[in-house]
């Protein structure tokens, strides 16, 4: 099992047109196809402008087959051009749970989200 954390800083006053662009067009493209979503948030203290995601998977494989659907996906190609000019940078981290996780054994919530592509 891996998280990945990704971080998009967004221009100034732009994180909450982000947000709201996912949430009425990203989210149900990229759900399905990605599975396992972890969490969605907007940054409060500390750097401001920041949304942060995470995303379980079985390993870096399952990521890459995944994100590579993701990333052939017409509407999603769509999508990312409307909201790329929100984003100042972005910041990808995979993450593994210490063995002690109640991540460290798989997802952390019971049933499953998401269609297996």
């Amino acid at each position: 099992m891996i998280i990945e954390e990704r971080i998009y800083t967004c221009l100034c006053g732009k994180a909450a047109q982000y947000v709201k662009a996912y949430q009425n067009e990203g989210l149900a493209i990229q759900r399905p196809i990605l599975g396992h979503l972890v969490g969605y948030f907007l940054s409060e203290m500390g750097t401001l402008n920041q949304v942060v995601h995470m995303w379980a998977y079985e390993d870096l494989a399952d990521r890459a087959r995944r994100r590579a659907i993701l990333l052939a996906n017409p509407d999603w190609k769509s999508y990312a051009a409307k909201v790329q000019p929100f984003v100042l940078t972005q910041e990808n981290k995979i993450l593994l749970p210490a063995e002690f996780s109640p991540w460290a054994d798989g997802p952390a919530y019971s049933g499953t989200e998401g269609v297996q592509p």
